[in-house]
């Protein structure tokens, strides 16, 4: 294995993608929980499934409810055809 040496300038731009990058994946991590701790509470209140409100929220920010809809309908049909439903 061949070891990659890096100049002066490149170890001051590595050390700081490094560290911005840790603090970017912290503040990520604290937002994150903090949103879980939200949905799982609200969901509670709301007597449903914290993953059907994460799913919305999901849907929601990637604008792809249409699409969404449009594989439910299809699992809809696949199951109605082969006698799998309710």
């Amino acid at each position: 294995m061949s070891e990659k040496t890096f100049n002066g300038d490149q170890k001051i731009k590595l050390t700081k993608i490094i560290n911005e990058g840790m603090q970017v994946t912290h503040e990520i991590e604290t937002l994150t929980d903090g949103l879980n701790d939200t949905i799982k509470a609200i969901a509670e209140e709301l007597e449903i499934k914290p993953a059907v409100l994460k799913k919305a929220i999901r849907i929601a920010h990637k604008a792809e409810f249409g699409k969404a809809k449009q594989d439910h309908e299809l699992l809809e049909t696949i199951l109605e055809t082969v006698g799998k439903t309710l």
